[in-house]
């Protein structure tokens, strides 16, 4: 099975390195095309894959295309794709915004289409990704693409219209969280604390604290009262951010991230 991508950016870097290593792909079957020459080099010299700056040509060679550019760039770089497909290939699209409908006007409406969302976590193997199959993919097509997804985190099938949804609490959320992390390490780091060793814990309880949810599948609000003794510290740590709006400002930035998806 040959692998393309349209687009080598750290995205499609992170999907190939997933791939290459869970997937039992070899590099002489992977393609990639980027209109960076610096690009095209770095995936080559990391990956030993074959690299050119000619989309179509890496269309006609792909059993499965991946699209790995920005939504402002995607119909330049879909110029001379539609033609150069060939019959049953399977096209994943992790482009911010670009519909299944959308991406069937480009390239054709029997087109076999996943959409899907990751984030950057992929570069550590950790993405959440969401992915919706066009509804002419055969199950075999589907279990496919959720195969390879998987090679990179979770891939978790989401109907269409929660797309912008994904965005705003996953593909988005590493920023936010990391901002978190910054903060929190800030605050140690003004209670005399190192920053190296700020960071380090602050990163850690995030870490830790994701995994105990997902590992015992209790629900944040049992986890969050686990740790507030009465009259303790943490409730008062609570307190502060209550009154603050935590959540209420983290929900609005969830849906203004989601509402720029839905506009893209």
């Amino acid at each position: 099975m040959k692998i393309g991508f349209i687009g080598l950016g750290n995205m499609a870097k992170a999907i190939i390195g997933g791939i290459m290593e869970k997937g039992n792909i070899e590099a002489n079957e992977i393609i990639g095309a980027d209109v960076s020459k610096e690009a095209c080099d770095a995936a080559a010299e990391k990956y030993g894959i074959q690299t050119c700056a000619d989309n179509a040509m890496v269309a006609e060679n792909s059993d499965v295309l991946v699209l790995a550019v920005k939504p402002q760039f995607l119909k330049q770089a879909l110029v001379g794709v539609k033609e150069a497909l060939k019959p049953n290939v399977i096209v994943i699209s992790i482009v911010a915004g670009k519909t299944l409908d959308y991406l069937k006007e480009e390239l054709g409406e029997d087109v076999s289409i996943v959409r899907c969302m990751p984030n950057t976590p992929a570069l550590v193997g950790e993405s959440c990704t969401a992915f919706t199959p066009s509804e002419k993919m055969s199950e075999s097509q589907i279990a496919i693409a959720q195969e390879l997804l998987n090679c990179f985190g979770k891939a978790i099938p989401v109907p269409e219209r929660l797309m912008d949804a994904v965005v705003g609490v996953s593909g988005s959320a590493p920023a936010y969280v990391f901002m978190f992390i910054e903060a929190m390490a800030d605050a140690a780091v003004l209670e005399g604390m190192p920053r190296s060793m700020a960071y380090d814990f602050a990163a850690q309880a995030v870490y830790g604290s994701a995994k105990l949810m997902m590992e015992t599948g209790k629900h944040p609000g049992e986890l969050k009262d686990m740790v507030c003794s009465p009259a303790g510290t943490t409730i008062e740590a609570v307190r502060v951010l209550e009154e603050n709006n935590f959540r209420g400002t983290v929900m609005d930035a969830v849906i203004a991230c989601a509402e720029k998806s839905s506009k893209l």
